[in-house]
């Protein structure tokens, strides 16, 4: 049988979705999520493989403006809804479709792809290196205690529906946007998505609860989370599932965690997706008590590497020219001089000779801060040709905060 891979026509959705829904276990996402999703997919982005009428491979992508470290914001593809049928593996299906995005990405001039891996082990072959880490954590808040402020913080904390506050939320994370790598700018209807209450999201859950943090009037921080009540024989044992929490200063920050660590009939709060260096580590009593471990967030490819790199300022002056390994895109292949600093950069093919080798996997890596090229020198993933070049990549490509991605992609 053969397999027809095309760009996705707008009446073929309803069946392309269904064909990744079956990909990922085959149960039915709620038709108000399913909606929104597909008002918000651009069929010209989205990819399937099909064999005869049977939807049997997708992916897809949002064009975004993501930070980067520094501050600024470049143009990339999120890079999502990818999936191949269980009867058609073994294939080249995923070859082809990724090979088709990157070619298309390229053509469209959007110089990264990001995304969030299902499975990690997929994305390393097509180029694409784990760039940030994101913290889980369950903190006991039976044992775990937040510290009062030593005088009044003026903060006060308000109840409200999530639907009432969405405006005033999404102004505070668009505030929040520029200060972190990886965190991403909200196209106009995506909004309602970081609220939808579906069922499939509350496993026993409560509906999503939204508390507003304020001072003089202004909101100044939120949190959203939900409830999830539970009782034994000593009593009860609930606990929290924090979706989002963000605040203007350190202050509503640890009002809103103090908050969540007071809530009656709890004794935890759990999280999946919180930055590794969330400063609630530095406020409990007892990190010991609080479960903290790290999972792989953001995978991020280089689709032009001359583009990428001179897209981003850099931590320190930086002159060096990097030799780059890219079988899977070959027009990145070659040596690049790169110069920059803390204003900006130049990245331009060149002649010269090399000071560091390495594959446009590990430069995705590296890419938004969090990843040390020394660390994965250190894995013997990247060369030093230069003495002392490794060193001055190390510090320029640095982030003074970690790289992170909440957003939904």
């Amino acid at each position: 049988m053969s397999v027809e891979l095309r760009v996705l026509e707008a009446s073929e959705w309803d069946q392309w979705y269904e064909g990744l829904e079956q990909a990922f276990g085959g149960v039915r996402q709620a038709q108000e999520k399913r909606d929104l999703i597909k008002e918000l997919t651009d069929p010209a982005r989205a990819i399937g493989a099909w064999d005869g009428s049977v939807s049997v491979g997708t992916a897809g992508s949002f064009g975004f403006d993501v930070t980067v470290p520094g501050g600024s914001a470049v143009r990339m593809a999120g890079v999502t809804e990818v999936s191949v049928a269980s009867t058609h593996r073994r294939r080249g299906i995923l070859t082809s479709m990724m090979r088709r995005q990157l070619d298309d990405l390229r053509e469209w001039g959007e110089p990264l792809a990001i995304l969030t891996a299902s499975e990690p082990a997929i994305y390393g072959r097509f180029g694409y290196g784990t760039a940030s880490w994101q913290l889980v954590a369950e903190i006991d808040t039976s044992r775990v205690r937040f510290p009062e402020p030593e005088r009044p913080d003026g903060i006060t904390l308000r109840k409200v529906k999530p639907m009432d506050a969405l405006d005033i939320c999404e102004a505070i994370y668009a505030r929040k946007v520029p200060e972190r790598p990886g965190m991403i700018a909200r196209l106009p209807g995506w909004e309602p998505l970081q609220i939808m209450d579906a069922s499939e999201d509350k496993a026993g859950a409560s509906d999503l609860q939204c508390v507003l943090a304020e001072r003089d009037g202004e909101t100044v921080g939120y949190t959203l989370f939900r409830n999830r009540p539970a009782w034994d024989n000593a009593g009860p044992k609930g606990s929290l599932q924090l979706t989002d929490l963000y605040a203007l200063d350190p202050v509503a920050y640890a009002a809103l965690w103090r908050f969540l660590a007071g809530i009656d009939l709890t004794s935890s709060i759990r999280m999946e997706n919180r930055p590794v260096d969330d400063p609630w580590q530095h406020l409990v009593s007892d990190i010991r008590r609080c479960d903290a471990r790290i999972w792989d967030g953001l995978y991020v490819r280089l689709v032009d590497v001359g583009t990428a790199l001179a897209a981003r300022p850099y931590r320190t002056a930086l002159d060096l020219v990097i030799e780059v390994e890219d079988a899977f895109c070959p027009w990145n292949e070659g040596r690049w001089r790169l110069s920059g600093d803390t204003k900006g950069a130049v990245c331009e093919r060149t002649a010269d000779a090399a000071d560091l080798v390495l594959s446009v996997r590990e430069l995705g890596a590296a890419y938004m801060g969090g990843i040390s090229l020394a660390a994965l020198a250190g894995a013997g993933r990247v060369r030093e040709v230069r003495e002392g070049a490794l060193t001055e990549a190390s510090i320029a490509f640095g982030s003074d905060v970690a790289p992170w991605v909440p957003h939904n992609i």
